[in-house]
């Protein structure tokens, strides 16, 4: 997102384009999947003064916004990525930490069973499974 839209945006819901939020919103981008405390530790790289209750009101701010949306990869903190990228499944590597990502398709045969017999639809943009990746198993470096 170009920052003259970014602002278009903010203006019309009475807000505008602040550094923080424009630094907050590069580093969520640039990390990929990022948790608070990483978007922190970037835009302090930039703006030292950055305190971490900027960094989660405004991930707060740009997922209402529809620019960033959470899952929750682990007990710890959410973990943020962009809105914009398509929708996938997580596969968190219990050994490394490795974040891995696969098509949604891979999980609709369980989506559509959970639909059909417990009449749940399942929010696939937020699932995550964990486990052991590959280059665990074959005795990789962490």
């Amino acid at each position: 997102m170009s920052e003259s839209s970014l602002a278009e945006m903010l203006r019309a819901r009475g807000l505008r384009l602040t550094p923080q939020r424009q630094l907050v919103l590069e580093a969520v981008l640039e990390l990929g999947h990022a948790t608070p405390e990483q978007v922190h530790t970037a835009v302090r790289e930039v703006a030292s003064g950055v305190n971490i209750t900027t960094i989660y009101r405004t991930l707060e701010l740009l997922e209402r916004l529809g620019l960033v949306t959470h899952t929750h990869l682990s007990h710890g903190s959410p973990t943020y990525h962009a809105a914009g990228e398509h929708q996938h499944v997580h596969l968190v590597c219990r050994e490394c930490g490795a974040i891995d990502e696969v098509d949604p398709s891979m999980v609709q045969p369980l989506a559509d069973e959970l639909a059909g017999q417990r009449g749940f639809t399942l929010d696939i943009g937020h699932v995550s499974f964990f486990g052991v990746c590959g280059r665990c198993q074959d005795g990789g470096t962490k």
